[in-house]
C-alpha cells in the first residue's frame, strides 16, 4: 500500500498489522517516506492511538532499524534500567553499583541530558578521566568482572526512533503514550537485555504530570516488554519535587557517592532501594522483593556498593580518588544563597523550575549542541516538609559567573511556602508488572 493509504487508515481509526508498520519504519529511516507524511502518521497516531499489539510491533520494527546490540558473551541475566526522566535523578549511579554488588550483571548504555532533565552520561563525565565510549569487547569484560560497565548510547541504536522523535518534537505529537512508550521500549530492547525496570517519573519535574497518564504509560511499556518476551517491571515514584537535594553533574556524582557511603537522602535511598530490589529479582539473586531490598540494604551499609562504584571507575578511566574524597570533583568559583522572604513551611518546590535554574547555570542544555560546565549545580538546603524562618538559606547555587540574577529569582519562586506542615507523598505510587 502507498503511505498515503496507510495515513488514511489509521486517521480513520483503522489498525495497522505488523508488515505495514515495518514497511512505514523501514521507509522512513531509508528516507524513502518524505517527513510531511511520517509527521501526519504521528498525528493521525496522537488522535487514533494504538492497540497493544501494534504498539510492540511499532516497537520491535525500531529496534530493528539499527544496531542490536548482542550480549550474549555476557554471563547471567542482563538487567537494564530505564527512567522517563527528572530534575535531580542520580539513581543510576547508585541502583546500578548496588545491582552489581548483588551479582547481577547491568550492561547499561545511557543518553545526555536536554532541557531542565539530566542525563547520567554528563554526571558521569565530569570525573577526570572517565571514558564514556568503549570497544564491545571490554564493554562485555568489564560487565562480566565487575558486573557492570556504562556507556553512552549507540549512534546507530534505533535511528528510527531518532528520526520521528526530531519530528515529533516540532510537530506536537510528542505526548502520545503509543508514541513515547514504542520510543522508549525500542532502544531498550536493541540495547539487548534480558529484563528491563522502568523508572516511571510523576509530577512537576516529569514528563507525565499525573499518575493517571503515568499509569497508562507504564501499563503499555510493561505490555510490550511481556509481548517481546522480556521480564519488564514499571515503577512509579514522585517527582514533584527534586530528587534527592543536588541538581548538576558533579554535585550529584557527589550526592550519590554519600548514598553508597549509607549516609544519603532518605527518599532518594528508598527509590534507589526499591529499583534495585526489583532489578535483582529480576537478575534472580533474591527469591522475592522484600529478600531482594533487605539484601540490598546490606550492601549498602557493609560498604560492598560503594567498593563495586569505585572499581567501576577505575575500569573506565576515571579517578577513584573522588570515591574517598567527592571533593576532588569539579568545583564552581561562586556560591550564591538563596534565602527565605517569609516563615512557614516548604509546601513546595516546583522541579521544572529548578531544572531550568542548573540549565541556565550551565549544568544542562537548551540545545544539544551546548557544552556542559561540570561544576555549577543547585544544592537544596529546604525540602518540602522542612520548617522555614525568615532569612534561611533555601538553596545553594554553584556558579562561575558573577551574576547569578535569573537563577535566582526563578529558584526563588520555585519554593512555595505556607503556614501549615504540608502532608508528604509517598516516593513510590505503584508498582506494575
Amino acid at each position: 500500500m502507498r503511505m498515503v493509504d496507510l495515513i488514511q487508515q489509521k486517521r480513520d481509526g483503522g489498525r495497522l498489522s505488523r508488515e505495514q508498520l515495518y514497511d512505514i519504519v523501514r521507509g522512513f529511516t531509508r528516507g524513502d517516506i518524505p517527513d510531511y507524511q511520517m509527521s501526519a502518521f504521528a498525528m493521525a497516531v496522537y488522535f487514533r492511538g494504538m492497540d497493544e499489539e501494534e504498539i510492540a510491533d511499532l516497537t520491535l520494527a525500531m529496534a530493528s532499524s539499527g544496531d542490536v546490540v548482542d550480549l550474549s558473551g555476557i554471563h547471567g541475566t542482563k538487567v537494564d534500567k530505564h527512567s522517563t526522566g527528572g530534575v535531580g535523578d542520580k539513581t543510576s549511579l547508585i541502583v546500578v553499583p548496588l545491582v552489581a554488588a548483588a551479582g547481577v550483571p547491568v550492561a547499561k548504555m545511557s543518553g545526555r541530558g536536554l532541557g531542565h532533565t539530566g542525563g547520567t552520561v554528563d554526571k558521569l563525565e565530569s570525573i577526570r578521566g572517565f571514558r564514556i565510549e568503549l570497544p564491545k569487547e571490554q564493554f562485555i569484560r568489564n560487565v562480566n568482572e565487575n558486573k557492570m560497565a556504562l556507556v553512552g548510547q549507540s549512534g546507530n541504536l534505533a535511528p528510527a526512533d531518532k528520526k520521528l522523535y526530531a519530528l515529533r518534537d516540532v510537530t506536537a505529537t510528542v505526548n502520545s503514550i503509543p508514541l513515547i512508550a514504542s520510543s522508549i521500549m525500542s532502544k531498550k530492547i536493541a540495547s539487548g537485555a534480558d529484563a528491563i525496570i522502568l523508572d516511571v517519573k510523576v509530577g512537576s519535574g516529569a514528563f507525565m504530570k499525573s499518575l493517571e497518564e503515568a499509569k497508562t504509560l507504564a501499563s503499555a511499556m510493561v505490555s510490550i516488554g511481556k509481548s517481546l518476551n522480556r521480564r519488564t517491571i514499571a515503577v512509579l515514584s514522585d517527582m514533584s519535587e527534586p530528587l534527592g537535594t543536588e541538581v548538576g553533574n558533579a554535585t550529584e556524582v557527589a550526592e550519590a557517592i554519600e548514598v553508597l557511603r549509607g549516609h544519603g537522602d532518605a527518599r532518594l535511598t528508598e527509590i534507589c532501594l526499591t529499583l534495585a530490589a526489583y532489578m535483582a529479582l529480576a537478575g534472580g539473586a533474591y527469591p522475592n522483593f522484600a529478600a531482594a531490598k533487605l539484601g540490598l540494604k546490606e550492601l549498602l551499609d557493609s560498604g560492598q556498593a560503594l567498593a563495586t562504584f569505585r572499581k567501576f571507575v577505575e575500569a573506565q578511566g576515571g579517578d577513584p580518588a573522588i570515591v574517598d574524597d567527592p571533593g576532588q570533583l569539579p568545583q564552581a568559583a561562586y556560591q550564591v544563597k538563596v534565602r527565605a522572604e517569609q516563615e512557614g513551611y516548604v509546601q513546595a518546590i516546583d522541579a521544572e523550575a529548578v531544572g531550568v535554574s542548573a540549565m541556565l547555570l550551565g549544568a544542562g542544555r537548551a540545545t544539544k549542541e551546548d557544552p556542559i560546565d561540570y561544576a555549577v549545580g543547585i544544592s537544596l538546603r529546604k525540602k518540602v516538609g522542612d520548617a522555614v524562618a525568615f532569612g534561611d538559606v533555601l538553596a545553594v547555587i554553584h556558579s562561575n559567573r558573577e551574576q547569578n540574577q535569573d537563577s535566582m529569582e526563578r529558584l526563588l519562586h520555585a519554593y512555595a511556602i505556607g503556614a501549615d506542615k504540608p502532608e508528604l507523598v509517598p516516593v513510590v505510587y505503584e508498582v506494575i508488572e
